[in-house]
């Protein structure tokens, strides 16, 4: 496979290359971590002027190539994270693309794309840890809505968000994989109550939300009742697929300035340390060329990336994790401290084993789909 860019390509990287050039020394200095609502205005301002300038709709309207393309150029030149817009995005918006309806795309897609809206997901439960079927939120059918009653946990930016990506149980006695729907709730309705949680870090982008008998239409379910499953694992693997890209890009980089920490405090003597040092800058590569493939695979079949998608996700959890332990080594007692370099990088990175599908669970989706071993009893 002919991973080098196309003629196409790195024309459209060195446009990219010569906007971002203009667009980036203009910006505002980002707000405070727990600035939410000015987190959310920094943000999307930063998505719209991406919409402005043409490259609103590259995490889905897009190529596979070109989208990563321009995630890597925005990652090197230090532009903007999506931030308050992640879900939106990386999970609802490609969901939506691919499983909504035309008027359901025409009303949700775009104001993502211009900065307008921001999405939560709400699939996690208090009762169900890392085995997302065994979530228990219940939608009832009254007429043309659903009422909604139960909690979600590990909310990302529920405190600023629009819309919800949720899932809810439409059908109690069916088997647990079948009896889910995906629904997309305004975060304004009445009976959502929202909860912040701070986490080791002492930040608080996620939330639990309460829900109280909501009224969500009928309308809302992206998908058809009680295959929200199916709809759940095409969101989980544009997650677990692409949407880590950007950060790829950004442990490579911070890999360089762990090196040259290193060199400047006199470890780079130390043999062990290259040697975990070059095994992850060749870790890193290779999860680089696995984004490559998984997205050349899902432009081939015309899909969502595969359970290729899995193995990328196993594996790039583990090597953020020896990343940021390795930057641990390298500042020695300055690790301790939450201001310091790489500490609040390492301690977010010990959710990643857990996040967008525990690695346990990475493992069962490669024994089962890749290597076609039988399920456990």
């Amino acid at each position: 496979m002919d991973l080098a860019d196309t003629e196409e390509e790195a024309a459209f990287r060195s446009r990219l290359r010569r906007w971002l050039g203009r667009a980036l020394p203009g910006l505002p200095a980002p707000p405070a971590p727990d600035d939410w609502p000015g987190r959310r205005t920094y943000d999307t301002g930063w998505q719209r002027r991406l919409y402005d300038a043409g490259y609103g709709g590259l995490h889905w309207d897009a190529p596979p190539a070109r989208r990563l393309i321009f995630l890597e150029e925005t990652e090197r030149a230090g532009a903007p994270y999506v931030g308050a817009n992640f879900v939106g995005l990386l999970h609802a918006g490609p969901t939506i693309a691919a499983e909504g309806t035309d008027a359901q795309r025409e009303r949700w897609l775009e104001p993502v794309l211009r900065g307008d809206e921001i999405w939560c997901q709400g699939f996690s439960e208090p009762g169900a840890g890392s085995d997302l079927a065994a979530l228990r939120t219940s939608a009832v059918r009254d007429g043309d809505d659903y009422i909604v009653t139960g909690s979600k946990l590990w909310t990302s930016h529920a405190q600023v968000a629009d819309w919800c990506e949720l899932l809810v149980r439409t059908d109690p006695g069916a088997p647990r994989h079948r009896g889910i729907s995906w629904l997309a709730l305004p975060m304004d309705a009445p009976g959502v109550t929202v909860r912040p949680l701070r986490t080791l870090a002492g930040t608080d982008e996620f939330a639990e939300v309460f829900l109280d008998g909501v009224r969500i239409p009928v309308a809302n379910r992206v998908g058809a009742e009680n295959d929200g499953w199916r709809v759940t694992m095409v969101t989980l693997s544009f997650e677990r697929g692409t949407a880590f890209a950007g950060e790829v890009v950004a442990c490579r980089r911070d890999l360089e300035r762990i090196a040259a920490a290193a060199r400047a405090g006199g470890h780079w003597d130390d043999p062990a340390l290259r040697s975990a040092l070059g095994r992850l800058n060749a870790e890193f590569r290779a999860l680089w060329r696995l984004i490559q493939w998984n997205a050349s695979e899902a432009r081939h079949t015309g899909g969502p990336p595969g359970a290729g998608a899995s193995v990328f996700k196993l594996r790039y959890s583990q090597a953020r994790q020896e990343l940021y332990e390795t930057a641990a080594r390298v500042c020695g007692d300055a690790a301790l401290d939450l201001d310091g370099a790489w500490t609040a990088d390492r301690l977010s990175s010990l959710s990643y084993t857990i996040a967008a599908g525990t690695s346990q669970i990475q493992r069962n989706i490669i024994a089962e789909r890749i290597l076609g071993l039988p399920k456990g009893g």
